[in-house]
């Protein structure tokens, strides 16, 4: 089963964070305390920015080109279209069109804030990165009511925030009993709640111009 968390290898850590209750991938940070918005950025290392930056490729020239020998430069610009890049690793996240706008991680953390942010109850419990270079996150909130299930089984409730760098997806905001750790569990929760989310679709979500 794979987890599809990000491997930074600058920091040399996976882009996930837990508190208290380990997942069962073992990766990421563990902390004892609930975290701010602000914190958890920080623990999942989603505490990067993102870039829309032109494309360019080669010409025949340069295309036919040895690496080894020669000096490879793209000289021809993509027209409408951009690659949008992490600012720290300098790795790109996906190739969307000229109107695409860039949600930085932080701003999508301080729009669930302000949802669920300073009320009673509500814990952030996970965060974290999925993809080769982190093009998706995630964050997710303990809400303090329990789905009552018989008599004596009880069922936590979360709230899940998710929003994608590669021009795949809008953030969005559902309602899960399931905790977001892995890709898998994290596909479930977005299936089952797919007719019900709220979309924050405020930008281009698809590649195209």
């Amino acid at each position: 089963m794979a987890h599809n968390i990000n491997y930074n290898e600058q920091t040399g850590k996976h882009s996930f964070f837990s508190v208290k209750q380990k997942a069962w991938h073992g990766l990421g940070q563990i902390i004892s305390d609930y975290p701010t918005s602000a914190e958890a950025l920080q623990y999942a290392g989603l505490d990067f920015g993102v870039e829309k930056r032109p494309l360019f490729t080669y010409d025949t020239e340069n295309f036919a080109g040895d690496p080894d020998t020669d000096i490879i430069i793209p000289e021809i610009a993509v027209p409408d279209f951009f690659a949008t890049v992490r600012t720290d690793t300098e790795q790109p996240l996906g190739v969307v069109g000229k109107d695409y706008e860039v949600v930085q991680n932080v701003d999508a953390f301080s729009f669930f804030d302000s949802i669920v942010g300073g009320k009673d109850g509500i814990l952030y419990e996970t965060a974290g990165a999925l993809g080769k270079n982190g093009e998706r996150i995630f964050i997710t909130a303990k809400l303090p009511d329990y789905i009552k299930v018989g008599r004596n089984d009880c069922i936590e409730k979360y709230l899940f925030l998710t929003t994608s760098h590669d021009g795949t997806e809008s953030i969005t905001i559902a309602f899960t009993p399931i905790r977001v750790v892995i890709k898998r569990r994290f596909a479930q929760p977005y299936q089952q709640h797919q007719n019900t989310p709220y979309r924050q679709r405020d930008r281009q979500a698809e590649t195209g111009a």
